[in-house]
């Protein structure tokens, strides 16, 4: 029985690899660490997806997509003092920015520093009301000018928040990059599950997609690659259920609510209802969503892929998002899980097989 009271060490492993979008060395060398074993089929492509196939003789394909890729920062320029000036990867509030523990991806290794801007004291009154342009804000490395920051750091490493796992309470949790880490584990770990299972008849592959967070790129080449029949796309959703959020606005989500099931034109109606009748056969609690356009995830690729592939949008609540510390609750994702699995292994040969245009 999966304990709750700690991330597993897969999650663990995945949340605590730097993976900045388009940097994702690391959480790719923890899925080949757990997954690739556990596979009839492993591979990577060029832009850095990660994909693993169990029954590849099966029928239907269906493709489970969840994206390694986090949140960082870039080295665009070093000044005489040796600080570093950088732009974002991915969409940051800039608020949260400065002050932080970071870890710089170099060449070399991991150079530790800290995000600086001026001290509240050294402002006026109106500057501290701003929240300051990136310019004004710099990496520090604790180094004497530029000679020695170019010796260990290069403009175009990439960096991410120096923020690992730490339990709150309970089940609940708080890391970085549990948008979308959550998401790949979840993917990964129902492949391990129901590639031990006989009543198994699709084809089922998870990807571990890259560069979600700069325009679903990963997810756009992956589909395309695996054309499946069906697909379902995990991400992390917003918890609603602290101050401060309007549900008129928002809807109404909550953390330790169990996983939330997608509605609107990014669906496809059929995968949505598999998806509900899996949850209420097997007990699982779930939430729904209506997403009344194109959603910000990796389904929005992979439902115009090609001719066109049936789409589902599974989210995990989650508190604080694009924040060093995000919040969820891992009944939540143990609950995604079960209903992934449900989902793979209730579907039977000919299904959401649809007829394309010659």
């Amino acid at each position: 029985m999966t304990k709750l009271n700690q991330p597993p060490k897969f999650l663990r492993d995945l949340l605590e690899a730097r993976s900045p979008s388009g940097y994702e060395n690391e959480a790719r060398a923890v899925i080949e660490k757990h997954i690739k074993t556990k596979s009839d089929d492993y591979c990577t492509d060029s832009i850095g997806n990660v994909f693993a196939t169990v029954n590849p003789n099966g029928g239907p394909s269906l493709m489970m997509a969840g994206h390694i890729d986090e949140l960082g920062l870039i080295i665009r320029y070093i000044d005489e003092n040796g600080f570093l000036y950088f732009d974002t990867i991915g969409g940051h509030d800039r608020g949260l920015i400065s002050g932080r523990r970071i870890d710089i991806l170099t060449e070399n290794g991991i150079v530790k520093g800290v995000t600086g801007k001026r001290a509240l004291h050294l402002m006026t009154i109106e500057e501290r009301k701003k929240v300051p342009e990136l310019h004004l804000m710099w990496i520090d490395i604790g180094v004497n000018n530029k000679k020695e920051a170019s010796k260990l750091v290069k403009v175009g490493d990439a960096a991410v928040y120096n923020h690992g796992v730490d339990m709150i309470r309970g089940s609940i949790a708080n890391s970085r990059a549990f948008d979308d880490k959550a998401g790949a584990y979840t993917v990964m770990e129902t492949l391990r599950r129901v590639a031990t299972k006989k009543q198994l008849h699709a084809r089922v592959t998870s990807v571990a997609t890259a560069q979600e967070e700069i325009g679903v790129r990963g997810a756009t080449t992956a589909a395309h690659a695996l054309n499946p029949d069906v697909a379902i796309a995990v991400d992390v959703g917003h918890a609603t259920d602290h101050p401060d959020c309007d549900k008129r606005k928002y809807g109404d989500y909550k953390l330790s609510g169990g996983p939330i099931l997608c509605r609107g034109p990014n669906i496809h109606p059929q995968v949505y209802q598999r998806l509900a009748d899996v949850a209420e056969d097997k007990g699982i609690p779930y939430q729904l969503e209506a997403e009344a356009r194109p959603t910000g995830t990796d389904a929005r690729a992979i439902q115009i892929t090609r001719s066109g592939i049936a789409t589902g949008l599974v989210a995990i609540p989650l508190r604080y998002m694009h924040t060093p510390c995000e919040t969820m609750d891992l009944a939540d994702i143990e609950n995604t899980i079960k209903l992934l699995e449900g989902f793979a292994l209730s579907l039977k040969k000919g299904e959401f097989q649809f007829n394309s245009p010659m």
